[in-house]
């Protein structure tokens, strides 16, 4: 397939679906919708996995524009960027209704 077939939105929507396809990430993007922000290593302390590991994740979900994130030393203090959030529930509600 040509990538002049896709669009810009598709390729927007894949890399949203992307950063949300993995349950660590479904499960920091819930946590974040229920309190205005978090500290990386309260995270840490609630998920079984490396602190390597969730911060892939974090990285992903940030690049992806989801979250975004403060340093706030020695921590970095992770919320939901409200802007990218809402582009992408608007996104994926169009889609499934498609």
């Amino acid at each position: 397939m040509s990538e002049q077939v896709l669009t810009d939105k598709q390729k927007k929507m894949a890399r949203y679906a992307k950063a949300l396809a993995h349950p660590v990430r479904l499960y920091v993007m819930e946590l974040l919708s229920k309190q205005s922000c978090c500290y990386s290593g309260d995270l840490t302390d609630d998920l079984p996995i490396a602190k390597s590991t969730l911060s892939a994740h974090l990285k992903e979900l940030k690049n992806a524009g989801l979250i975004q994130g403060e340093i706030e030393a020695p921590k970095i203090k992770y919320c939901i960027n409200k802007k990218g959030w809402e582009e992408a529930k608007s996104m994926f509600k169009e889609f499934w209704s498609l």
